[in-house]
């Protein structure tokens, strides 16, 4: 007996709706040109490790229970003496986020954790692309997502999530996300 294993909701929409809108819209002519989300790095910079690593430890479990899997700590590059930074010193975490793992944590971050964000009026529409297809967007605090418990929280940090996508242009990279339901701005 073979176990069928079912894929995210996003995933089978992206395959069944996204592409199809996508394809209307831009009008492909080949089907390897529609664009498609590669991968989510999602990043939390812990500037107070330096002087305590506990919190960087909190910050990297709280990572873990957000994203399904293991994040790796981030070091500084250079000394910066006044923040008492030395090179190589731990002092953030990131995860990135492939295949299944990244459809199931968008389908989170857009139906349960943006809508607890207090006073969302949505996505800035113009902010955040790059030039090449990417978004990137910030969250103040890691509590909007349903895996935090907030009475084990020992302090709220903010994090970095980055969709990179094979879009060519942000209009391309803007119309896939918003094809995921991303709530953009007018």
């Amino acid at each position: 007996m073979s176990e069928e294993k079912t894929l995210p909701r996003l995933k089978q929409y992206y395959r069944e709706v996204v592409r199809a809108e996508l394809k209307k819209e831009f009008s492909y002519a080949n089907e390897m040109q529609i664009p498609a989300l590669e991968k989510i790095v999602i990043n939390m910079g812990v500037g107070e490790a330096a002087g305590d690593q506990k919190k960087l430890d909190a910050a990297v479990a709280e990572l873990t229970l957000i994203a399904g899997q293991k994040p790796v700590k981030t070091v500084a590059k250079k000394a910066i003496a006044g923040f008492k930074i030395r090179a190589g010193l731990p002092i953030g975490a990131k995860v990135t986020l492939r295949a299944d793992r990244m459809y199931e944590f968008l389908d989170r971050l857009v139906t349960i954790a943006l809508p607890r964000v207090r006073d969302f009026r949505g996505l800035p529409g113009n902010k955040g692309f790059d030039g090449r297809g990417n978004f990137t967007m910030g969250l103040k605090e890691q509590i909007v997502f349903p895996e935090i418990v907030y009475d084990k929280v020992d302090e709220i940090r903010g994090m970095d999530i980055c969709f990179v996508t094979s879009a060519k242009t942000d209009a391309e990279a803007k119309a896939l996300l918003k094809g995921f339901n991303l709530p953009f701005q007018k």
